[in-house]
């Protein structure tokens, strides 16, 4: 049995999985969780407690192309003499049941911090925008069946680029110290042929259900129900019961986190056979 005063390495890794049957990134005592599946994961393969911080604490039922975490392993391990590829099919051997995939691994030094280290995320939000419903197959989107308005969303979207007081746009259970974000970029991508309509929103950090409530208040300028000017006036209320709903968690996915070069290389590696 490895001892918790063991020397140690730091491991970034790249992680995907679908939130559908997941209670989020957290560990909670209610259900299946990101953090907690690699977690019992990596005691097994390292029979040793080896927490894992994420770069972002997604949401029940919430999804990730581009989750980033790092974990601490025994510098002597079982894989100590083989490249990372060893440790990803490890890993994911015991993850096959899950819906939750290790995509790549990287060595990081003590200095990196998924959380804490990182200066950009990325969110994507994905809607199916006609009238029939979807299949299974498109399980991950917002289904809208209205015709949307998508230059006005636009239009309003530039109100909530840059530093703002998002109060409005913010869970209230949310425990953040401030509520000052900044956003740097909205941008919107419309696949005609497939009807699918996807909000691509950039910053440094979020709020909790921030994403989600810009995309539920958007919709409603989409839908003419608000101007876009509507967006900037809710704004400097300061007041959740002035923004839109809150969008559903199953058409949001975490796409990209990028940190500083001298931590974290941003050409993952992709390893194909072992």
């Amino acid at each position: 049995m490895i001892n918790n005063e063991v020397e140690k390495i730091r491991l970034a890794l790249l992680i995907e999985y679908n939130g559908k049957n997941l209670v989020g990134w957290q560990k909670q005592n209610n259900g299946k969780s990101v953090q907690g599946e690699i977690e019992q994961v990596a005691k097994i393969l390292f029979k040793i407690d080896c927490p894992v911080q994420g770069a972002g604490r997604t949401d029940a039922g919430v999804n990730a192309l581009g989750q980033v975490a790092h974990i601490d392993i025994p510098k002597l391990n079982r894989f100590s003499d083989k490249s990372n590829v060893y440790i990803l099919t490890a890993f994911n051997s015991l993850l096959i049941k899950t819906e939750i995939r290790i995509i790549s691994i990287q060595n990081v030094s003590f200095e990196f911090n998924a959380r804490f280290s990182a200066i950009k995320r990325t969110y994507k939000y994905k809607l199916l925008l006609r009238s029939a419903f979807p299949l299974k197959l498109n399980e991950n989107f917002w289904h809208v069946r209205q015709k949307l308005n998508i230059n006005n969303m636009k239009k309003a979207s530039k109100f909530l680029i840059g530093k703002h007081d998002f109060t409005s746009f913010r869970s209230r259970s949310c425990q953040a110290l401030t509520p000052v974000k900044t956003i740097d970029k909205i941008n919107f991508d419309m696949e005609s042929k497939k009807n699918i309509l996807t909000l691509k929103i950039e910053a440094k950090s979020f709020l909790h259900n921030q994403v989600r409530i810009i995309v539920g208040s958007l919709i409603k300028v989409g839908l003419d129900i608000w101007h876009p000017d509507e967006i900037e006036k809710i704004l400097k209320l300061k007041s959740r019961d002035e923004a839109g709903e809150t969008a559903p968690a199953h058409g949001l996915f975490l796409t990209k986190v990028e940190y500083p070069k001298n931590l974290l290389e941003p050409n993952w590696p992709m390893n194909l056979t072992i």
